[in-house]
């Protein structure tokens, strides 16, 4: 485990660093203290900005030269699945479970420091993912769907040689459209560690548990279902981005 500190720390710093992004670019939009709602007035259009700007974000840290080193996880839930798939040991699956959540934790904390009333108001209200207006079983269906594609988009789209170094392209689209169509439904996490890190500074729990274990029960799902339905399935490593640069 103590080997692989560095791995874990790259975990930390990859949800950290999205949870970061995700607070300054929701804030510049959606805060009164900017100019972004008068700028972008049509709701669906902020969202579908702050989809594209995510699924960047999620993007960049996967080819990162770090994010090429741990796998770029930065959910518990894609952790948990790739254990499951027999693809990291369970020491390491524990030790990138807590990078994630302290890291997700930590960003949400710099982002406050940074913008202040501005984050916490309730317009942006650290970010917090809560059932939208459909309340919780609308919102545990919707996770459980986004999560299962995205896993499932994954593990297609890895294990074909041709298309593999795409694999982080693709979750990248999926995020942002999931961002974009999907937030007013869950608030869009699909992620443990995402909402968790709202959670706590913001002291709001509302159905926490949905996203808790809802996440992790989709992409498992997926990986199920991969692994009974096609003729015989491989899952070639747990990195997002597979690459002769960095051990697995």
């Amino acid at each position: 485990m103590i080997k692989n500190c560095r791995e874990y720390l790259i975990e930390a710093w990859g949800l950290g660093s999205f949870m970061v992004a995700a607070g300054i670019v929701v804030t510049v939009l959606e805060s009164s203290t900017y100019s972004g709602v008068t700028a972008i007035p049509n709701p669906f259009i902020r969202r579908a900005v702050i989809g594209i700007a995510m699924g960047l974000t999620a993007i960049a840290i996967i080819y990162s030269p770090w994010g090429k080193r741990s796998g770029a996880h930065i959910n518990p839930a894609v952790t948990i699945t790739f254990f499951r798939l027999g693809k990291i040991h369970l020491t390491d699956a524990l030790g990138y479970i807590v990078a994630q959540f302290i890291g997700g934790w930590i960003g949400i904390l710099l982002v406050v420091a940074l913008f202040g009333e501005s984050f916490t108001s309730p317009t942006v209200n650290y970010v917090v993912t809560v059932p939208g207006s459909g309340g919780w079983l609308i919102a545990a269906i919707a996770e459980f769907i986004l999560s299962f594609s995205l896993m499932f988009v994954v593990l297609i789209v890895s294990n074909h040689h041709k298309i593999a170094a795409f694999t982080g392209i693709f979750s990248g689209i999926l995020v942002a459209i999931f961002i974009t169509f999907e937030a007013p439904l869950s608030g869009m996490s699909i992620n443990p560690a995402r909402t968790f890190a709202s959670a706590l500074p913001a002291s709001i729990w509302t159905d926490f548990w949905l996203y808790y274990f809802v996440p992790p029960l989709g992409m498992l799902t997926a990986a199920e279902i991969y692994l009974r339905q096609f003729t015989k399935p491989k899952v070639i490593c747990s990195k997002f981005c597979h690459n002769d640069e960095t051990p697995s």
